[in-house]
């Protein structure tokens, strides 16, 4: 197997000092591939940078206009945010109103990414609970769509193991990302993600094609196509709820509105849609450092999409990035190398 090229560098002075290989395509709607490099046939599991995706059946389904879901909400539910206080309140807003509480969430608990609120939970004696996942937003959009799911019979009781692959919630989203890929998951590997839900690997030319569809809405059925517009309007007008304070996603985001999509995965992977292009992008950094991944959408971006020269030079500070000791003195870079 040929080794996939080197797509960034650190540099500690001017000598380099890291080198992170990795995949990337950029594809269209119609499944054209418009560039790429490295291996962009072989399944890797795309994780958490599919929840767009994984989104979709929260609004197609119906469950989204049931139970009132805001933009803010379904912004959310496309989100690995940092667990601020503001994410935790919409998050727990979604499930009341479907009518359960957090005790509903089967993501599991962990501390927010977020120092300062680690810092000020544990002042106050806080331990963090299912809301502070970064997952829960997603997770409470499952329960909304679990809860529809239900119908007349006990909620509670049907959504108990809706993260198991055979549980219809998860039957549902398998289908969308199945449908937007075009890639049969049945036959795929599959695993189990860190908030405890099915992941399946998904070659990055495929997952490009999913972006691309879910950006011009071209081979979808219309209740998706409206679903992917609609989701994607609300992260436009919400970044914030998709990452959070520092987070890259939402800096991007907040700077160039509806014409970039971005989301992060765990071990090295980001998807993105840019919908005035009619592109979706999937990117994977072999050794799983999303730091690396940063500096190629960045790049991507920069590629792909149209700026204007202050954006330029805002995304151009992501894809070529100066190192910083904790003394504040420059150390080196981390930039594109491609």
């Amino acid at each position: 197997m040929t080794a996939n090229p080197t797509l960034v560098e650190a540099l500690r002075g001017s000598a380099v000092e890291s080198a992170h290989r990795g995949a990337w395509a950029v594809v269209d709607a119609d499944g054209d591939l418009v560039a790429s490099a490295g291996d962009i046939d072989r399944p890797i599991f795309p994780r958490s940078a599919v929840k767009l995706l994984q989104a979709l059946p929260l609004v197609d389904s119906g469950a989204a206009e049931r139970y009132g879901l805001n933009a803010e909400q379904l912004a959310i539910a496309c989100a690995s945010h940092n667990g601020e206080p503001r994410h935790v309140a919409v998050a727990a807003a979604m499930l009341a109103a479907a009518g359960v509480d957090e005790a509903a969430l089967e993501c599991g608990a962990h501390w927010p990414y977020r120092d300062v609120v680690q810092r000020e939970m544990a002042a106050a004696g806080q331990l963090p609970g299912a809301l502070h996942n970064n997952c829960s937003g997603k997770h409470a959009g499952f329960v909304c769509l679990g809860c529809l799911l239900a119908g007349d019979n006990d909620k509670h009781a049907f959504l108990s193991g809706y993260v198991k692959p055979e549980h219809p919630v998860m039957r549902e989203v398998s289908d969308a990302i199945e449908a937007t890929t075009g890639w049969r998951l049945a036959d795929a590997p599959r695993g189990t993600d860190g908030c405890s839900i099915p992941t399946y690997a998904v070659p990055l030319r495929q997952l490009a094609l999913g972006f691309a569809r879910t950006a011009t809405g071209i081979g979808l059925r219309e209740g998706r196509a409206r679903a992917a517009k609609r989701l994607m309007a609300a992260v436009a007008e919400h970044p914030f709820m998709v990452g959070g304070s520092g987070r890259f996603d939402t800096r991007v985001m907040e700077r160039l509105g509806e014409r970039v999509f971005c989301k992060v995965g765990a071990e090295g992977v980001y998807c993105a849609a840019f919908p005035k292009s009619g592109l979706g992008v999937a990117v994977k950094m072999d050794d799983g450092g999303t730091r690396a991944c940063e500096v190629v959408m960045a790049a991507l971006i920069q590629r792909f999409v149209r700026l204007d020269a202050a954006e330029h030079g805002f995304v151009q500070a992501f894809a070529d990035q100066p190192l910083v000791n904790w003394n504040g003195i420059e150390v080196g870079r981390l930039r594109w190398a491609a």
